[in-house]
């Protein structure tokens, strides 16, 4: 037993940021930034925290899927952006729904809307829940330094979410660790303590752009091959993957290192940037709502980022 998906939502916030306005910021322009990354434009929050806009995403995902928030026996979250520390974004999403249930973040950076999927297939398994909120939501732009063009260009602000019921269409996943923070890094601030000696490491997001570059190439080829070769399956049988969508130069890489037409690969990064734990969810959301998905279609999710991890899950619609 495992769980299928009843319905999709997502939010971002209004104010759209585009290259011009980056250009503004730091020493770049529109084809420099389409060139190496892909992305067009933005959403950036200008008022609303990471539980903010994951509230409303479960919300569209709730009312897409026609269960009624009370119904909710489990909250799960993803976010490397929430306001504190405690109380957890789940916390506060439950706080804003209001409703009453168990609520659990999870941490795994831009992979962790599929580690939260594993977690949630967990929780079926034992019957411990019947249906299940999995969120991912980031405020990026509270922890990019946007005095560095090697990273601010790149992020943007979102919200998704997918309402979850017992079922058998989450199929496999595997997931790799490879732990350690020289490639991908997010400090927080190292506090008043008088005793600590330690040199303190600017709070923003820290990138070795082609190492995580590599990573993301050899993660994305090794994980969904070794995920279809457990299962029996091919490229073939897949009707869409949909990636984390990190940077459109390591999805048209990969396209190329594993022979798979790019049109088989669902794209938006060039309209939200990469919205780390959210971008999946986000981008099931449109295909959901643009009709793009059929009962029995095989999706295959890879995602990989900060830890360094990366993960790849089997999902049948």
């Amino acid at each position: 037993m495992s769980f299928s998906v009843l319905g999709t939502g997502m939010y971002v916030p209004p104010r759209v940021v585009t290259n011009e306005d980056i250009s503004k910021l730091v020493d770049t322009n529109d084809a420099w930034i389409m060139q190496r990354v892909g992305v067009k434009q933005r959403h950036i929050s200008t008022n609303e925290t990471a539980a903010d806009m994951g509230c409303k995403a479960a919300i569209a995902a709730l009312e897409n899927s026609g269960v009624k928030k009370e119904e909710i026996d489990l909250i799960l979250t993803a976010s490397v952006s929430g306001e504190s520390i405690s109380p957890s974004v789940s916390c506060m999403i439950q706080n804003k729904l209001g409703v009453n249930c168990m609520t659990m973040d999870i941490n795994a950076a831009c992979s962790a809307f599929v580690f939260m999927l594993e977690t949630a297939a967990g929780f079926f398994a034992r019957g411990k829940v019947k249906k299940i909120l999995a969120i991912g939501t980031e405020r990026l732009s509270r922890i990019v330094d946007w005095e560095d063009r090697g990273t601010c260009v790149i992020f943007g602000d979102g919200a998704g979410a997918v309402v979850l019921e017992a079922g058998d269409n989450y199929m496999d996943a595997v997931f790799h660790v490879k732990g350690g923070d020289n490639v991908i890094d997010i400090p927080q601030p190292i506090g008043k303590s008088p005793f600590y000696e330690k040199e303190q490491k600017k709070p923003f997001i820290h990138m070795k752009g082609q190492d995580t570059f590599k990573f993301a190439v050899n993660a994305i080829c090794h994980d969904t091959k070794q995920l279809l070769k457990q299962n029996n399956l091919t490229f073939d049988d897949i009707k869409y993957i949909v990636p984390h969508q990190a940077n459109q130069r390591i999805i048209d890489f990969a396209s190329v290192m594993l022979k798979v037409p790019k049109e088989k690969f669902y794209v938006n990064i060039d309209r939200f940037g990469n919205t780390s734990s959210a971008s999946i969810p986000i981008a099931l959301d449109e295909m959901n709502r643009q009709g793009m998905l059929q009962k029995g279609d095989l999706l295959l999710l890879p995602a990989f980022g900060g830890g360094l991890a990366s993960a790849a899950c089997l999902l049948r619609w």
